[in-house]
């Protein structure tokens, strides 16, 4: 996916506007595995298809939460534009996580980005506030809603 190149006050500009939708992104079990084995959450939902089929609704193993909300600055960077002069971005914090439906594993998710604020912080500094979605493909009801929020460091 190609990004768009624009300065800070080109991109304070789309305030209030969808930023675009990142590519699919695979959840599979590999993935699901490597989480769990980082993060020491082996629950069963997570890590044993066999349990996870029989005694749970979800028909098989489920990403974890924070796997899903921990793909957000992957999925995302492919959404945000290239700002100009732009030093270095980091995340800043989440006003809001909600997660609203189980990521099956095998499902394809992707992010889909609106721009809510960009308030200048200090010189060449701004804080941007990101609503985000995380779409499960084939699915009504998206996995997570996120206000993110990013500060772009700006030189001149």
């Amino acid at each position: 996916m190609m990004r768009q190149v624009m300065t800070i006050q080109a991109f304070t500009a789309l305030v209030g506007q969808s930023l675009g939708q990142s590519d699919w992104l695979v959840i599979d079990q590999d993935r699901i595995d490597k989480f769990a084995a980082v993060t020491e959450d082996f629950q069963f939902i997570h890590t044993d298809a066999a349990r996870a089929a029989a005694e749970t609704p979800f028909g098989g193993t489920i990403a974890h939460g924070f796997l899903t909300l921990s793909l957000l600055s992957h999925l995302n960077a492919q959404v945000l534009p290239d700002i100009k002069n732009r030093a270095m971005t980091f995340n800043y914090g989440m006003n809001k996580v909600r997660f609203l439906h189980p990521v099956a594993c095998g499902s394809r998710i992707r992010s889909q980005v609106s721009l809510r604020s960009v308030t200048q912080k200090q010189p060449g500094r701004y804080l941007c506030q990101l609503e985000a979605q995380i779409e499960i493909e084939g699915q009504a009801v998206p996995a997570l809603i996120a206000e993110q929020l990013v500060m772009h460091v700006i030189t001149k």
